[in-house]
């Protein structure tokens, strides 16, 4: 099955840090970028971060830059976002998603998505 399985989402305190991961199963993961993307309720979907094939490029919105960090283990097929610092406001539910480089940019595959909600 083609798919993305997001994980490591949870309920914190502001300024705390949760690392997420999603794994890539029945397509070539190191053939393709890879993007998170975050949805709060009631909200348009809100692009993060992405990360090249190779691991040289990353991009980062700048609302997040320096707190966000994208990364990925093509050996393991996981993409990760690491998140420090958390704040309210980045409470949402969390995807990745392929980026399709052929089709402009596109994330045409998604995961399910995997909560973080940031409270005290």
């Amino acid at each position: 099955e083609v798919q993305l399985l997001e994980s490591g989402g949870g309920v914190v305190r502001p300024g705390e840090s949760l690392r997420l991961a999603c794994v890539a199963s029945g397509f070539a993961f190191d053939n393709y970028p890879m993007a998170w993307i975050r949805q709060a309720p009631g909200k348009a979907p809100e692009w993060l971060a992405s990360i090249s094939r190779d691991t040289s490029t990353t991009t980062a919105r700048g609302s997040v830059r320096g707190r966000f960090i994208i990364s990925r283990d093509n050996a393991e097929n996981t993409v990760y976002l690491q998140m420090n610092t958390l704040k309210a406001v980045d409470t949402a539910l969390y995807y990745c998603a392929r980026v399709r480089l052929d089709f402009g940019g596109a994330h045409d595959l998604w995961g399910q998505g995997t909560q973080v909600t940031v409270s005290a």
